[in-house]
């Protein structure tokens, strides 16, 4: 192929010279066109040794049929040529690939309509060839989709349950990570990194670690590192001892993020005895020039950085093309690992068969009281259980420690519990008999804690009794994969409501406005509590108040650059959605 491309050039440079004007002859011929000469006859005249004219007979059999298939090969590719710039319709889902490696996708307005319809046609021509497990997957094919929603038909359906049911207007955002030129031009340098590896020790819950995992690519990108595949540190509070392989689909990692990062499994044996400095200190909101001038130097000298303690420090305000890349890592790079994408499907379908359901993320577990400083609503004999657990792990409570219960609850950073959540429901027009998957681990208090919303919600199951015998028992002590299965079938829910913000809820709320903002209904704990505290409202203007309470929090785009602490993940408008793109699915 070398040779070839060197008698391309040659041929190109003599076309110049004679001042020959034949616009399929360029001096940097297309890869499609390398692959249809490296393919046919062409390929050995052009690339084959010179030999001596007086031995060579110029009229065979053998060269006859050469000429003819040469001939046909060059009428072909004429042909396609001329295709390339006919009118041709954006919206034929067979042109939707990726336009380059650097998962630039068609809604760049960077270019003409003409120039457009070239580089689509050109696309969607050579992904037959290109589309492929060793090459970088299109991003159509690599994000993770839930089901269809379910429309709603039906004369006993009432107003306010078909209002509940009804899907936002996505406004027609759609994704479009058109990376710009200068980074897909420094791609080339940086997925070629030999010399520096990053390493990272991720900690948390399931979506901590994927946050945690999103800014360790970009932050790999932003020194320039190739990205030794993350480490998972064992929970303290779970005791979960999985790894990276075991959660998440490494094969499919790599390969979606080859364009924009090289990932390795190990450090080479090279750098094994290489001296690895460890930065666990890393202050909050810091910038990428932060980064670079502190660690760069670094580790350039000793090829091996370690990074420790990441938890969300890296700025939520970066360059576009950093955003962008944040999406990408989060809606595409990190897929499960196949058995637990098999069984969250299975389960999924199983919930959506039967009709819309409500997913809900009920943070009720005894670990989340233990860190928020709330009360369980269960009574005094479980508060002071959970008084005493804070009291000798102090290290635990998150935010200010001098705020009391009262003061935590106002503020909307507590939890609500299952009877707070029921009231919602109702309030918001959700019927009674309802389908309702509760996401999350073991409430603290067990059936109890649940009783008030199941006497609302008769039809409540959890993933232990959708399961079938056996289903679940690999994954017995994998807090990290059940709460996986958890974002897969919540992903597929008509309406996803979390009772506490946290990274489960960022991550749902993002992933379901990157797939079509699907319903997402986050609670106005701030403003609901008077009024579930007022034993005097009547349930009509109860209803009425948390639906005007709730009409502009139900999945619609919401920008992120109107408040500068939101992250990209949360909120993938405008930096990673936009409304002139053709989409991606």
């Amino acid at each position: 192929m070398f040779s070839l491309s060197l008698s391309l050039k040659k041929l190109s440079f003599m076309a110049k010279t004679r001042n020959v004007k034949n616009s399929l002859i360029t001096v940097n011929p297309s890869p499609f066109f390398y692959y249809l000469l490296s393919n046919s006859p062409l390929a050995s005249i052009v690339s084959s040794p010179k030999k001596n004219p007086r031995n060579r007979k110029l009229c065979t059999l053998s060269n006859l049929s050469l000429f003819f298939l040469s001939l046909l090969v060059s009428f072909t590719f004429l042909g396609i040529s001329v295709l390339s710039f006919m009118p041709i319709s954006l919206q034929d889902s067979s042109l939707r690939p990726l336009m380059s490696p650097s998962s630039v996708l068609f809604s760049s307005p960077s270019f003409s309509s003409a120039e457009h319809r070239s580089r689509v046609t050109l696309a969607s021509l050579a992904s037959t060839f290109l589309d492929s497990e060793e090459n970088e997957p299109t991003l159509s094919k690599s994000v993770m989709v839930p089901l269809p929603a379910h429309g709603i038909v039906g004369s006993n359906v009432s107003e306010e349950e078909r209002e509940f049911w009804q899907q936002p207007d996505g406004e027609g955002y759609r994704p479009c990570l058109d990376f710009s030129i200068g980074y897909r031009k420094a791609s080339v340098r940086i997925t070629k990194e030999k010399r520096r590896f990053l390493m990272v020790v991720v900690s948390g819950g399931l979506n901590q670690q994927r946050n945690e995992i999103v800014d360790a690519v970009v932050i790999a990108r932003i020194l320039e590192a190739a990205l030794v595949v993350p480490v998972l540190q064992v929970n303290p509070i779970w005791g979960d001892e999985s790894e990276f392989s075991e959660i998440f689909d490494v094969k499919h990692f790599k390969r979606t993020l080859q364009a924009d990062v090289r990932v390795v499994s190990s450090l080479p044996s090279s750098h094994l005895l290489s001296r690895q400095t460890i930065e666990t200190k890393i202050p909050r909101d810091v910038s990428p020039l932060w980064i670079r001038s502190r660690f760069f130097r670094k580790l350039n000298k000793d090829g091996v950085f370690v990074l420790k303690g990441l938890d969300s420090k890296l700025s939520k305000n970066l360059p576009s093309d950093l955003q962008k890349l944040r999406c990408k890592v989060a809606f595409h790079a990190l897929r499960y690992a196949a058995p637990i994408r098999e069984l969250g499907n299975r389960l999924a379908r199983r919930m959506w068969i039967e009709g819309p359901y409500i997913a809900l993320h009920l943070r009720l577990e005894k670990d989340v009281w233990v860190r928020t400083g709330c009360l369980t609503g269960l009574g005094a004999e479980y508060d002071d259980i959970i008084s005493k657990v804070r009291a000798s792990q102090p290290e635990y409570l998150t935010g200010r420690q001098n705020m009391s219960y009262l003061q935590r609850r106002l503020a909307g950073q507590c939890p609500l519990n299952s009877l707070e959540m029921a009231r919602l429901l109702k309030a918001l027009g959700a019927p009674g008999n309802a389908r309702v998957y509760k996401a999350g681990g073991e409430p603290f208090g067990g059936k109890q804690a649940l009783q008030p919303l199941v006497t609302e919600f008769p039809n409540l199951v959890t993933k232990d009794n959708l399961a079938r015998d056996g289903e679940l028992s690999q994954y017995s002590n994998r807090s990290s994969a059940l709460a996986a299965i958890d974002y897969i079938v919540s992903l597929s829910s008509a309406v996803f409501v979390p009772s506490h913000g946290g990274n489960m809820g960022r991550a749902m709320q993002g992933h379901r406005a990157y797939v079509g903002h699907r319903k997402y209904i986050k609670p106005n704990k701030r403003s609901m509590l008077p009024l579930l505290e007022d034993t005097s409202i009547s349930d009509a203007e109860f209803s009425s108040t948390m639906r005007k309470l709730h009409v502009k929090s139900q999945g619609q785009p919401e920008m992120r650059t109107n408040r500068r602490d939101r992250d990209v993940i949360a909120y993938p408008v405008p930096e990673c959605m936009c409304k002139h793109s053709t989409g991606i699915f």
